[in-house]
């Protein structure tokens, strides 16, 4: 029986939107304790912001005289790689070792974010295998 990414994945997804602003990031990346935030626009998947994006903008906006507040739209990575919901977990693991991503936000078709899969849930995914296996 092939696992799915649907069977794996966080369906309570912590978002932003475009025109918040890098603190808003920050603060829920630190209350969530998490490392991805996919940003969404009327449900749609438009972006997604890592830890290590906020830290690169922060400490930019730090040495800035520029006094308007970055918003999330400046510093997001547009064209993400998604999944799909029916997508093999198997899928999920190549494609996050050979990209080297954090995370994949996972989609319904017209791009309605639904879930998200990270390198945590593999790693769980992995355990719970190992503790089967030494069980037999």
């Amino acid at each position: 029986m092939m696992l799915t990414v649907g069977e794996l994945m966080t369906r309570d997804v912590v978002t932003l939107k475009e025109d918040d602003d890098l603190v808003r990031g920050d603060d829920l990346l630190a209350e969530y304790e998490i490392r991805h935030l996919p940003v969404v626009k009327e449900g749609k998947l438009v972006g997604l912001v890592s830890h290590r994006d906020l830290i690169r903008a922060m400490a930019r906006q730090e040495r800035s005289t520029a006094a308007a507040a970055v918003l999330i739209r400046d510093v997001m990575t547009r064209s993400v790689e998604t999944l799909k919901p029916h997508s093999s977990v198997r899928e999920a693991i190549h494609k996050i070792l050979d990209k080297r991503f954090g995370c994949m936000p996972v989609v319904e078709d017209g791009g309605v974010l639904v879930g998200i899969i990270t390198e945590t849930d593999l790693v769980r995914l992995a355990g719970r295998l190992l503790d089967q296996q030494d069980k037999r």
